[in-house]
């Protein structure tokens, strides 16, 4: 898996068997995890998702961090995830996103950030206007 990983290219966790493949592979590449999985519930929705426990010596600057819960926090206000969703400071979950694509897109911004890039997380999540 490339570092950052882009969305065609995002794992699909569904499923326990592929979220501990998903893990492991993660951790032996000591590569933050970075997935989508489906979940149930009234039609399919999707959970984008991010663990940095899989990269022991990865660290996370607090300006990244920062920006990731930022992003985080508007995509609640906007309905497009739900409340319960994780903003870190090491796991994070965005649930109840309405389609594969743009769990996937935002999975990929995600982990971008995670390594530095914050301009797809930007993207992918604009401030208000």
């Amino acid at each position: 898996m490339p570092i950052p990983c882009l969305a065609d290219r995002i794992p699909d966790v569904t499923g326990l068997d592929a979220l501990a493949a998903g893990c492991r592979a993660a951790k032996e590449q000591g590569a933050v995890f970075i997935a989508v999985e489906q979940v149930g519930g009234p039609g399919p929705r999707w959970t984008a998702k991010a663990d940095a426990l899989t990269a022991p010596q990865h660290t996370i600057d607090p300006a990244v961090y920062n920006a990731v819960r930022e992003a985080v926090i508007r995509l609640i206000h906007s309905h497009e995830i739900r409340p319960d969703s994780s903003a870190g400071p090491v796991y994070f979950g965005l649930h109840d996103v309405d389609n594969e694509p743009r769990a996937r897109e935002l999975a990929a911004a995600l982990h971008a950030a995670l390594y530095g890039d914050l301009d797809p997380l930007t993207r992918a999540v604009p401030h208000a206007s």
